[in-house]
């Protein structure tokens, strides 16, 4: 088993003595139970990631002392994630997968119909946190206070195109992906795409208002587009659209 893995803030060199975060530091004597000498794995998205030693326990929490470098950082793709709070338990899991999946920043967004307008910004770092460290990614996620959708797109630089998953169409009648149904698929519409950096738009329970359609469809750096015939949770939804811009346009292309 590969030694534990937790972020630091503080810079990261050769022989530095530095201290693990307040719940790291529990976590490792309470849940890992590691003594004196133990080896685990320090990092952050500056430095990359180290091999150290835990050469302190005290009241004061964990110290390690920085033995070697083991890989130089990677940054994550620039893709940001809006989504529409949900409960509490499927935010939480839209922020884990999100983090799981590559995503760098996370902005929650206020529409007609978020069934909930309260983010605990501790509790999601918490998660991207923890996810950052079990899945090997050097930088832990951004988390942007909650804003209303209208102010999210104004002023929205044009060089990063939105990816609007947009499950409603014109004309119930119409067959998904036609002139009048939903959106074309996701992977058809980022075939030719190659912008620096994306940005994925998921509505909340029950879709976008037929006002926000319209606003995002009227703005030119806006691409509408489904993810298949089968109407999605939110959790699902931003699961699935992050799983397939990152094999389209991310790091598993």
């Amino acid at each position: 088993m590969p030694d534990p893995r937790f972020h630091l803030d503080d810079p990261i060199t050769e022989g530095a003595q530095l201290r693990l975060g307040a719940l790291d530091s529990r976590h490792v004597g309470t849940v890992l139970r590691l003594g004196i000498g133990a080896s685990v794995r320090i990092f952050n998205a500056r430095d990359g990631e180290w091999r150290a030693d835990i050469d302190a326990k005290d009241r004061n929490g964990i110290g390690v002392r920085v033995r070697g470098l083991l890989r130089p950082a990677r940054p994550s793709p620039d893709l940001d994630l809006l989504f529409a709070p949900v409960k509490r338990d499927a935010t939480d899991l839209i922020v884990e997968k999100a983090t799981e999946l590559g995503v760098r920043r996370l902005r929650p967004i206020i529409t007609m119909r978020t069934i909930t307008e309260t983010v605990r910004a501790d509790r999601l770092a918490a998660i991207t946190r923890g996810a950052a460290a079990q899945t090997e990614r050097f930088d832990i996620p951004e988390i942007l206070p909650a804003q209303p959708l209208a102010k999210a797109l104004d002023g929205w630089d044009a060089k990063r195109p939105l990816v609007f998953a947009d499950e409603a169409g014109d004309d119930a009648n119409s067959a998904w992906g036609g002139e009048h149904g939903r959106a074309p698929p996701l992977l058809a519409s980022l075939r030719d795409l190659r912008p620096q950096a994306l940005a994925v738009l998921i509505g909340p329970e029950g879709g976008f208002d037929t006002s926000e359609r319209r606003l995002l469809r009227a703005l030119p750096h806006v691409i509408a587009v489904s993810l298949g015939p089968r109407i999605l949770r939110a959790e699902t939804a931003a699961i699935a659209a992050l799983a397939l811009v990152q094999a389209a346009w991310g790091d598993w292309s």
